[in-house]
């Protein structure tokens, strides 16, 4: 009996251990990695942490046997700490994936050091095309959104109200200068014009200078290619100097549920834009804002919403690939569809681009809005093939010509 006991707990132990194998250190390790306390805080910030969570929960909370965690940090918008945040997770503290990464040029370094390091790096909240292009990695996979699918969604739309002259005013960093040269590139191929543009610095507070220049540029619309609080704070000035009143015309260019929720139906009212997921689009969405809305206070935008999916899709790799290897969870990335809250019918191009549909909002007036946080009217969904670039001419070296 005695031998028996022992040859049984063997067995169990054996099991056990087999079932940690396949998972590195015993465990699966996610990092969130975004700005918690900047002009990008609503934007992603604490929330995408929160959905990252809720994924993790409804996955089950272990894969291959192994539980699964997530750390979050601040990187301020600040590629060197964020770079720093990266190297530490990878080597120190057995993190086995980075998502999120808001703000272009972060998402760019940390894609650089998971393509060393042979990790997985999910992008939700950046918008360079570079990350799919010329920078593109084995290892790096950009989910929600991206500076084309933008320039095709609210570019397209005003150039064929009539919106055929434009001027920009640009975040001064890669987001902005990409979101910019894409959608003046839409522009121009409609037939439009781009008379001019200015870039302001990250954050800035005082935008007097840059919308005047605006404003006597007589473009019919002024595009806003930037994000957050910055988009924010120039609706507000822009306003005071009665640019809209006057007859032009403001483009939202990266513009959410969030920043319309601070900024107020009041002033956003008739604001054009474009996001990956709207919560109340479909019962499906709406079933998951509201569980959202109860963990957070807030309805999800597509930072959010795309983070969930990004965590839901990367556990699916690691089950499907037996191990949570980061070439081998590559793979599995690549070769699954897409179909969660966010995306239906998604698919990974082979430089790492989440092709799925887009969609074309319009603010709603106050009096149109039926419930908190019903902010939005559905003008048009825009196919993926159509959202974001074909990868054969994305310049990624990945793509097979």
């Amino acid at each position: 009996m005695h031998r028996k006991l022992i040859a049984t707990l063997a067995m169990v132990l054996a099991s056990s251990t087999a079932a940690f194998a396949d998972a590195s250190d015993g465990k699966v390790k996610i990092g969130i990695l975004n700005d918690q306390s900047g002009v990008y805080a609503d934007f992603g910030g604490k929330s995408s942490y929160e959905a990252a969570l809720m994924a993790v929960e409804d996955f089950g909370g272990k894969v291959l046997g192994a539980p699964v965690e997530v750390v979050t940090a601040d990187h301020q918008n600040k590629p060197d700490i964020a770079s720093n945040i990266a190297r530490q997770w990878y080597d120190t503290e057995q993190v086995d994936s980075i998502m999120e990464l808001t703000t272009s040029s972060v998402a760019l370094a940390v894609q650089a050091i998971s393509k060393e390091k042979k990790k997985v790096n999910i992008v939700t909240g950046a918008a360079t095309t570079e990350l799919t292009g010329k920078q593109c990695s084995p290892y790096g996979f950009h989910w929600a959104y991206d500076t084309h699918s933008l320039a095709v969604g609210t570019g397209g739309a005003l150039v064929k109200q009539g919106g055929d002259s434009w001027f920009f005013l640009t975040a001064d960093y890669a987001f902005g200068y990409s979101l910019e040269e894409n959608t003046a590139n839409f522009v121009k191929e409609n037939g439009g014009t781009v008379v001019g543009a200015v870039r302001h610095p990250l954050a800035t507070t005082d935008y007097s200078s840059f919308l005047l220049q605006a404003q006597s540029s007589g473009a019919k619309v002024i595009g806003l290619a930037n994000a957050g609080l910055d988009t924010s704070n120039a609706i507000k000035q822009a306003a005071e100097f009665g640019i809209v009143q006057g007859g032009q015309r403001l483009a939202a260019l990266l513009f959410t549920l969030a920043e319309v929720h601070g900024l107020g139906l009041e002033a956003a009212q008739g604001l054009t834009l474009t996001e990956g997921f709207y919560w109340n689009r479909n019962e499906e969405s709406a079933k998951f804002g509201k569980r959202f809305m109860e963990r957070t206070g807030r309805m999800p935008n597509m930072v959010h919403a795309g983070t969930y999916s990004a965590v839901l899709q990367y556990l699916k790799a690691i089950e499907k690939a037996g191990t949570d290897d980061g070439e081998v969870v590559a793979k599995e990335l690549h070769a699954l569809p897409v179909n969660d809250i966010f995306a239906q019918n998604g698919t990974v191009a082979p430089n790492g681009r989440m092709i799925h549909d887009m969609y074309l909002l319009e603010v709603k007036k106050p009096d149109e809005s039926k419930e908190p946080w019903d902010y939005f009217k559905v003008l048009a969904t825009i196919p993926g093939k159509d959202a974001f670039i074909d990868p054969a001419q994305s310049g990624c070296e990945l793509v097979k010509s």
